[in-house]
């Protein structure tokens, strides 16, 4: 069993490393609400320049993929379940603030993630 897992863990790892291109409609930071027991979603706008790079659509710096950046979001999305999310942001918020499949295929990842560690009291770090 444990060979099985770290096989899975191997695989994601690898696959993380690929390249994916932006999504011109914006991202999402995915936080734990414990006491509340929610889990969250805040989207923030942005515009991908020329280069592919994701800039802020008001200053036009480039948005850091890590480290703090002050920005002020657009929407704050929290839900129960990870699904609840989904249906939250893909399928009742008009016009969806997700262009693209690999981007939603995403956070559907990151929100069951976010959802077995808000159900089993480990830590969640978004990838």
């Amino acid at each position: 069993m444990d060979l099985m897992v770290e096989d899975l863990a191997a695989i994601d790892d690898q696959l993380s490393g690929r390249h994916i291109d932006l999504d011109p409609s914006g991202y999402f930071i995915i936080y734990l609400d414990r006491p509340a027991k929610l889990i969250y979603a805040k989207h923030f706008t942005n515009v991908i320049d020329e280069r592919g790079l994701a800039v802020d659509p008001e200053t036009g710096k480039v948005i850091p993929a890590k480290g703090k950046v002050e920005r002020t979001n657009t929407t704050v999305f929290s839900a129960r379940t990870a699904k609840e999310l989904c249906v939250k942001i893909f399928e009742e918020t008009q016009p969806c603030p997700v262009s693209l499949l690999d981007h939603a295929a995403y956070l559907g990842r990151e929100f069951v993630r976010a959802e077995v560690a808000l159900v089993t009291g480990l830590e969640y770090v978004q990838d």
